[in-house]
């Protein structure tokens, strides 16, 4: 029995030697020392135990430990050599040239609706008009009252409201706030400026309304203003954004803080059904609400509108984004999809 130890011993670290490789060593683990499933040699001969004397047991049982730590003991070290010579082989063959160029950093982009309105802020810059910034959070007071509309006015129910916790503090339902705000600080100058910005109504979303978008304020306030000077402004923006051949028209509105009021619309088409949805079987897409500011909000802001008088306007900049792009639903903008994201 101890000769057939030894014989075991030297077998197996012979066999050790000329191993190379992961896949070698696992096969000679499993024939030596076994598996879970299986029995190696060496388990085998110390199934033999039993079937020795009482006085044969102690020695053959030592050497069949001493066996075992030496096939263990040459196993680790075998190990650990090929471990080191196959991470050694993968790094040479994957190595690195460092004179290749990199792989491009992927870069992040400007949202559409930026893109749109960095575009019409330039444009309206042309113009000569300055960006004046107002809050999203507003008082009932700038958002309503001082746009004369006053507490119950039936006038409100355009603008579907999200009130906040707050009494009389509200996320403001269009821009024209910033109006206020501006007169009270620039009286008695002259005023040229554009009031850019996020607007939020609690409203029904569709393919041409959304609850939240981006909305451009216009405010000119001088001697003798009037509503030619609107309309030239309006359509020299079209010119600047869309081209020369961009057709646009104004149509007779009301809004509460201008009279008279007019509604900007530009020339969409007819082609599809998703085009009579967009433009409400009309063919024109409405891009903007306009008028001659109201001589209660000029009085409201500080300008006697007996000397002064001026025109508003307010712009939506992800409906003007768009005709701008031929974008046939605006629920796009705030789907994050990136097959949409990525045109752009």
């Amino acid at each position: 029995m101890l000769d057939q130890l030894n014989q075991l011993e030297r077998d197996a670290l012979s066999a050790l030697e000329h191993i190379t490789t992961g896949a070698e060593l696992t096969a000679w683990q499993a024939r030596y020392l076994g598996t879970k499933r299986t029995k190696g040699a060496l388990d085998q001969a110390l199934s033999l135990l039993g079937t020795l004397s009482k006085e044969e047991r102690p020695a053959v049982g030592k050497r069949a430990n001493e066996v075992k730590q030496s096939i263990l003991s040459a196993l680790e070290v075998k190990a650990a050599v090929i471990k080191e010579a196959e991470m050694q082989a993968a790094m040479k063959s994957g190595a690195i040239d460092v004179t290749l160029p990199g792989a491009p950093a992927m870069r992040g982009r400007l949202h559409p609706s930026t893109q749109a309105l960095r575009r019409m802020i330039r444009v309206f810059e042309q113009l000569g008009f300055e960006v004046y910034r107002s809050p999203d959070v507003e008082t009932d007071e700038n958002n309503f009252e001082l746009l004369n509309m006053p507490p119950e006015h039936p006038a409100r129910d355009m603008w579907d409201t999200f009130h906040t916790t707050t009494p009389g503090v509200v996320l403001r339902t269009h821009t024209s706030p910033g109006q206020i705000r501006v007169m009270r600080e620039r009286y008695p100058e002259p005023i040229r400026v554009i009031l850019p910005g996020m607007v939020y109504r609690y409203e029904q979303v569709t393919a041409r309304s959304e609850m939240q978008f981006h909305q451009i304020e216009g405010l000119a306030i001088g001697r003798n203003i009037t509503l030619a000077d609107l309309k030239g402004t309006m359509a020299e923006f079209a010119r600047r954004m869309y081209g020369s051949q961009q057709k646009i028209r104004f149509r007779c509105s009301y809004f509460p803080f201008t009279e008279p009021s007019v509604e900007v619309d530009v020339y969409w088409g007819m082609e599809t059904e998703r085009d009579r949805m967009i433009t409400k079987g009309t063919g024109w897409l409405e891009i903007c609400g306009a008028g001659m500011v109201h001589p209660r909000v000029l009085r409201n802001g500080g300008y006697d509108p007996a000397e002064w008088s001026g025109f508003a306007f307010g712009m939506g900049v992800e409906r003007t984004a768009m005709r701008l792009y031929g974008i046939n639903d605006i629920r796009y903008f705030w789907s994050n999809d990136l097959r949409f994201l990525e045109q752009f």
